[in-house]
């Protein structure tokens, strides 16, 4: 047997206003996102240590090419340690300004193509999305994590700016 509700006014305003609840209250901002995903610790170390939270959390959009953890544990032996130090500062936050473009890059931008992204850090890499998706020399393992200033390309390697 089937019972027919009869919505109240107060269930009709509940539905009304839900959505936009869960929606504002879901959305993270880049940072917010790659916390939530546990494979970016040493990035979002990283981030810290040179002051480039603001960036990533700020209004966007930003296409964030992200390094996981693993990544990071392929630098040679002691290259994070060094990277990590107060003294290291300026060169670290090179490395991750070039993961970093002003704008939107998702692979729908890419795919079939090869193109050139201007980094942040003031270069600039190459994606090539001919035969799978690399960028420089990091393969891209997951695409388009989206987030409410922009989007996450995570990659398999730390790219280094030339």
């Amino acid at each position: 047997m089937i019972r027919r509700l009869i919505p109240t006014i107060g269930t009709v305003a509940f539905l009304l206003v839900a959505p936009s609840l869960t929606a504002s209250a879901l959305a993270k901002d880049l940072i917010g996102t790659a916390q939530d995903s546990g494979t970016f610790t040493i990035l979002l170390q990283a981030v810290k240590s040179t002051g480039l939270t603001d960036v990533l959390s700020g209004p966007g959009p930003i296409t964030l090419f992200a390094p996981t953890d693993d990544a990071f544990a392929k630098l040679p032996p002691g290259t994070l340690k060094d990277l990590l130090k107060p003294e290291s500062k300026e060169k670290l936050r090179k490395i991750l300004t070039y993961h970093i473009v002003d704008g939107k890059a998702t692979s729908r931008d890419f795919l079939g193509k090869r193109l050139e992204a201007a980094t942040m850090e003031g270069g600039s890499f190459l994606i090539d999305a001919t035969k799978g998706v690399t960028i420089d020399n990091a393969k891209l393992i997951k695409a388009d994590i989206i987030a409410d200033n922009g989007f996450i390309q995570v990659i398999d390697t730390v790219m280094m700016p030339k």
